[in-house]
């Protein structure tokens, strides 16, 4: 058998609002229906956003959570959020890693994000690096500090002339470890209830968009991860509606990716990849939505179980996953069940046309390059009416 990763010390914490609000510090936020809004005592900000030139003075509040203690030596931290941003609005996302009883770096941005383009370009910020560690677009990695717990902080803003204000609904945080080492040969998975059980989620291929679109990514070739989060949408029946895609024109093979790239979109980082803008985009169509890293295939069963797919990123050469004959550096695939052997059932939208989108790949190299690729990253998008499985001891959702 291949090997794979060794178990990997995973955790996930999330807050919910307004339930949360009182665990952290909130400043300048009051609760609102169902998250926290600027009030009246929102301070005043000015800011020029450095991919448009545009320069807006903002009533801006912050909630910072309280330390968050995980119980291992972190490497990275991922955040992920859901929220609405109304024209004239958006929100600010830091990070900073704790040790005991004292912050061991500073605060880090992970984020500027809106759901559309008329306050700020949605983006990353790079060039964050200093002795303690670096952001890489969606994650800080720690690189010169003991790290066992964190902070997370977010600012709210909201323009003097926007229609309505913005609510943070939910904010958590990914923290894990680096695997120890290459680790022993896989086990032969134990049957799950997940094994002979394919959900019925729609097949979209990003290929179909490679001729036409460029914007936002160079167009369909780089568009996996917009792909796949409009096709676990419309398996839950969320997707956009075509009012919202009317000025894709023209509209294409399928409009609704098109309006999943650009709002995806990170003008920093010059993609539509980034993992927590993915799952905060749709989140704005009612579904929750967070990324985490799953340890293993077993654990992801769990969810296939539940009838929740997942969208999960994996990295691997030309011949590496039998089934899967091309190379890439980093791949977000729809992971919508298992055969009555165990062997995942993709919907991998690299690929010319719909009909090809459907894909068996045996098991155990899958999960190497999905864990190998990512360390196990997946987007778990589903509505809050259909239950998330029972999360393991050390929680990783």
């Amino acid at each position: 058998m291949t090997a794979v990763a060794p178990g990997r010390d995973v955790a996930y914490r999330r807050f919910r609002f307004p339930a949360d609000r009182d665990r952290g510090r909130a400043d300048g936020l009051r609760a609102a229906p169902g998250g926290l809004a600027p009030d009246a005592a929102a301070g005043r900000l000015a800011h020029t956003d450095p991919h448009s030139g545009s320069t807006a003075d903002y009533a801006a509040g912050t909630w910072t959570s309280p330390v968050a203690p995980v119980g291992f030596a972190v490497t990275e931290l991922v955040p992920s959020w859901t929220a609405d941003t109304p024209p004239g609005c958006w929100l600010s996302v830091e990070l900073r890693g704790w040790d005991a009883d004292a912050a061991t770096t500073g605060w880090y941005t992970l984020g500027r994000w809106a759901a559309d383009d008329s306050a700020v370009r949605r983006a990353s910020v790079p060039g964050q690096s200093d002795a303690h560690g670096r952001v890489a677009a969606d994650t800080l990695r720690v690189t010169g500090a003991t790290v066992t717990g964190w902070q997370v902080r977010v600012t709210l803003f909201r323009r003097a002339d926007a229609p309505a204000g913005p609510v943070l609904r939910t904010v958590g945080v990914l923290a894990s470890a680096d695997p120890a080492g290459p680790g022993p040969a896989a086990p032969p998975p134990d049957r799950s209830p997940a094994w002979g059980r394919v959900l019925d989620v729609p097949r979209y291929a990003q290929r179909l968009h490679a001729g036409g679109e460029t914007r936002w990514g160079g167009g369909g070739d780089s568009w996996c991860s917009p792909t796949c989060v409009s096709m676990v949408l419309d398996f839950w029946h969320a997707g956009p509606t075509p009012d919202r895609y009317a000025w894709v024109d023209p509209p294409g093979p399928r409009p609704a990716v098109v309006h999943a790239a650009r709002h995806c979109y990170d003008h920093a980082y010059g993609g539509a990849g980034n993992w927590p803008f993915n799952t905060a985009y749709a989140a704005t169509h009612g579904v929750d939505a967070f990324v985490t890293r799953l340890r293993s295939l077993a654990e992801a069963e769990r969810f296939v179980a539940a009838g929740i797919p997942l969208v999960v990123s994996a990295a691997f050469t030309s011949g590496q996953v039998p089934g899967l004959d091309y190379d890439t550096r980093g791949h977000l695939i729809v992971l919508a069940g298992f055969t009555a052997d165990g062997d995942p059932v993709l919907n991998d939208p690299y690929a010319l046309h719909d009909g090809r989108v459907r894909r068996v790949v045996p098991r155990a190299p899958f999960e190497a390059a999905w864990q190998a690729g990512s360390g196990g990253i997946a987007y778990v998008l589903r509505p809050e009416s259909v239950p998330l499985p029972r999360a393991p001891e050390q929680a990783n959702w």
